[in-house]
């Protein structure tokens, strides 16, 4: 079992992990010792195990949205023919994004009426369900518009469960503390790096050995081939999704009842019981009606989100960016080698900005190249616009009837989408563990019971600003089709 250590300046030492099973003076707070003014250390015990299933948790909450990215071209091979083609990937997009942040928004409000393992294990068995639908559905033929909006419920339904999956468990690894944060959000990033590399290796299997000629068939052809190796691909990815999916239900089940879990995130659990039984915290009855309560959390809720607003702007503004840019941009630029299969190009800056992503969140994990500084971690997130008219100059965005683009290096230009990845993870890290952070973030005021509202609230501006760079990449991608009429 790791021992994490880390002197600051506050003066005060952090246990966030109870002591172990057994131990009758097991304390579920947090344990604060202020007892040098000009040293703050930080001594956390870290549960490996736990460790490793809240990795699990992250992988899961964003392995659905995977899965149906993975899937496009299989869902789009059996649309072929259909007017819904084309608009396909728009719709897919929209609607998750939408039905994403008004079930995040009622799981936020709600965060305290329910408990999180119970939210955790029903939103695990419903993503299950749904990937084995799609599973299945790789054996069979529809009719196109059937088929169009079976795929939309289907990441209607992943993008409702995985609202509520996200806010139990970032509420739950932020009482454990910062290492069980970062493991989850690397979590997160290493389920992309996983996906994308079976991409580049399935790309690459399918483009072997074309010449120019049949890459240019391809691109002529936009890409449509029979089907049969988009629908393997899927089966197979799906597959292994629900197969992992159910692991993650049966590992968290097992975590749920370890006695460190229980004095930790059991806290919730009890209020939960204790509000529905009208019983305060001390035992004794209570009277007030559940029209007070939700008033009491609502101010909580703005509260927090007062407090953190600064971390909160620059967690949004990174995923406006990253969204407006990756991949409506990003997906119109070719390869300068015509030797160079698109479908093998796209796949490999995808697995570049995951690569970038992964590592941006993993050296968070080293305090040397950590900022606490709202207003630093804000200023670099607004710096990141400066992508946006980076990348309208690389490569072929700009149309060959127009001059030489300036920058014209597949090299460079996949060294800027790692970039790209790289400050995405790690402001968004930043924010995530700085907001939720008791001994680095003082606008908390040492209030334990604002860590898991903090956390849900930051996780709520994340998705806002996905939603709002999602709408903004329409209005970029209109920019790209007026100066490049061969984008379509």
């Amino acid at each position: 079992m790791p021992q994490v250590s880390t002197t600051t300046n506050s003066g005060a030492v952090y246990h966030a992990l109870p002591p172990a099973a057994g131990d009758d003076d097991c304390d579920t707070e947090l344990e604060l010792a202020f007892d040098d003014p000009g040293n703050f250390v930080v001594d956390q015990v870290v549960d490996s195990r736990i460790w490793w299933i809240y990795f699990m948790l992250g992988c899961a909450i964003l392995l659905p949205w995977n899965a149906m990215i993975t899937a496009t071209s299989f869902f789009l091979s059996r649309l072929a023919g259909s007017p819904l083609r084309a608009t396909f990937t728009s719709y897919l997009t929209t609607t998750c994004n939408v039905f994403n942040i008004f079930a995040l928004a009622h799981a936020t409000a709600t965060s305290k009426q329910s408990s999180p393992s119970r939210r955790v294990f029903w939103s695990v068995v419903s993503i299950t369900l749904t990937i084995v639908l799609l599973f299945f559905s790789t054996f069979g033929h529809y009719q196109p518009t059937t088929f169009f909006f079976f795929a939309i419920l289907c990441a209607i339904s992943l993008a409702i469960c995985v609202s509520y999956l996200s806010t139990a468990v970032f509420a739950g690894a932020s009482l454990f503390g910062a290492p069980y944060m970062q493991s989850m959000i690397s979590g997160q990033a290493a389920i992309a790096v996983v996906v994308s590399v079976v991409q580049v290796i399935t790309s690459t299997l399918s483009v072997w050995g074309s010449t120019p000629e049949t890459i240019a068939a391809f691109i002529s052809n936009n890409g449509t081939k029979d089907g049969t190796a988009e629908q393997d691909s899927a089966r197979m990815f799906f597959g292994i999704s629900a197969l992992f999916m159910v692991s993650t239900c049966v590992a968290y089940a097992w975590m749920a009842r370890l006695p460190a879990y229980e004095a930790t995130v059991g806290i919730l659990e009890q209020k939960v019981k204790l509000e529905a039984a009208g019983v305060d915290d001390t035992g004794g009855l209570v009277f007030r009606d559940r029209h007070q309560a939700s008033l009491e959390e609502r101010d909580q809720i703005i509260r927090v989100f007062k407090a953190n607003i600064l971390y909160e702007l620059a967690l949004g503004y990174v995923y406006v960016i990253t969204l407006t840019i990756f991949p409506v941009i990003t997906i119109t630029i070719q390869s300068t080698n015509p030797n160079t299969h698109p479908l093998l190009f796209t796949a490999i800056h995808f697995l570049m900005f995951n690569l970038g992503d992964f590592f941006g969140r993993y050296i968070c994990s080293f305090p040397i190249l950590i900022t606490w500084s709202t207003t630093r971690i804000l200023a670099f997130s607004i710096v990141r616009t400066l992508f946006i008219p980076i990348f309208l100059l690389c490569n072929t965005v700009q149309g060959p009837s127009r001059s030489p683009p300036i920058i014209s290096s597949d090299f460079i230009y996949m060294l800027l989408v790692g970039a790209l990845g790289l400050s995405n993870g790690y402001l968004s890290t930043l924010c995530m563990l700085g907001a939720s952070s008791l001994e680095h973030n003082p606008r908390l005021r040492q209030r334990r019971e604002d860590v898991p509202i903090a956390s849900t609230v930051a996780g709520f501006c994340l998705v806002v600003g996905l939603v709002i760079g999602g709408f903004g990449s329409f209005g970029v991608r209109a920019i790209i089709c007026q100066c490049n009429p061969f984008v379509d």
